[in-house]
């Protein structure tokens, strides 16, 4: 079968990095919870990696609590050892995209740029990850209480799965630097993409004047009572971004091309947002 999936041409255009935002999966029963279906939809998910080149990077993905914690990698140079790739259900459960679950402190950069202790494995089983951990060559690993993740290495990509909320995808070709934003109705009021472009000044210099931000489709007004796209497009504007992509799409208006928790009421799948910098070639 044809695989289900869009790009988005202004980061087609830019020619430094591989992204993705997969659709519904035909075939596939996702009335389920969220770890049963992130399984039934990983072999899936896996296809449309290797068919856009980065099946065999690892893969970093956010936890994912509606909150604005962003997590930084900018070094895989102590990960090197070969470990199995987390599964959906190993991986754990978050709240989907219900909006309830927040937490309001201020942004704090998690692994692997954690300043002191260590990520910790949580009650409901997410993986340990010690500041110091040792990441596979082909793996994934789940960064805890974070909603965003930005990096500046490369062969290596940024994951977030979205039902309703917002992927942004943030670029400077500059740099070069990527971010991954999970960004909801919550983690738009508590600035979420803010921070991660904050982040970005701040770890790899950056200049908004010269990020590229892509929007995913999501849920928009009247299936959705706010508006949270529009203001994060005004969130990117008011710190100098200038290129803003907003792709426009609805997810609750077009089930039968995404899934929507507020549509199926909480009983649906999950989207993957995936981007990742281009290997270097040596010379």
């Amino acid at each position: 079968m044809d695989l289900p999936f869009e790009q988005f041409p202004a980061l087609s255009a830019l020619g430094i990095c591989r992204h993705v935002f997969t659709q519904r999966i035909p075939g596939i029963d996702v009335s389920h919870d969220k770890a049963e279906v992130l399984n039934r939809l990983d072999t899936a998910h896996r296809e449309i990696c290797n068919a856009i080149g980065v099946g065999d990077w690892p893969l970093f993905t956010a936890e994912q609590i509606h909150g604005n914690k962003i997590a930084v990698v900018d070094s895989l140079t102590q990960f090197q050892s070969r470990l199995p790739r987390l599964s959906p259900s190993a991986r754990g459960e978050d709240e989907g995209e219900g909006f309830e679950r927040t937490r309001r402190e201020s942004t704090l950069t998690l692994p692997l740029s954690l300043v002191e202790g260590e990520a910790t494995q949580d009650a409901r089983g997410h993986a340990k990850i010690p500041a110091k951990t040792e990441i596979p060559e082909r793996g994934e690993v789940e960064f805890p209480g974070s909603d965003g993740i930005i990096t500046n290495q490369h062969g290596m990509a940024l994951g977030v799965y979205a039902a309703d909320c917002c992927a942004v995808y943030i670029v400077d070709p500059k740099t070069p630097a990527i971010g991954l934003v999970h960004s909801g109705r919550k983690g738009t009021e508590l600035g979420v993409v803010t921070n991660a472009i904050k982040q970005m000044i701040d770890r790899f210099g950056s200049d908004p004047a010269n990020m590229i931000v892509q929007l995913s489709p999501c849920i928009l007004p009247p299936h959705y009572e706010v508006d949270f796209a529009a203001e994060i497009v005004r969130q990117c504007h008011a710190l100098g971004v200038k290129e803003i992509h907003d792709s426009g799409g609805c997810t609750a208006c077009d089930l039968d091309r995404y899934y929507s928790y507020r549509a199926e009421k909480g009983k649906t799948g999950r989207m993957l947002a995936l981007i990742g910098l281009n290997p270097t070639i040596a010379n």
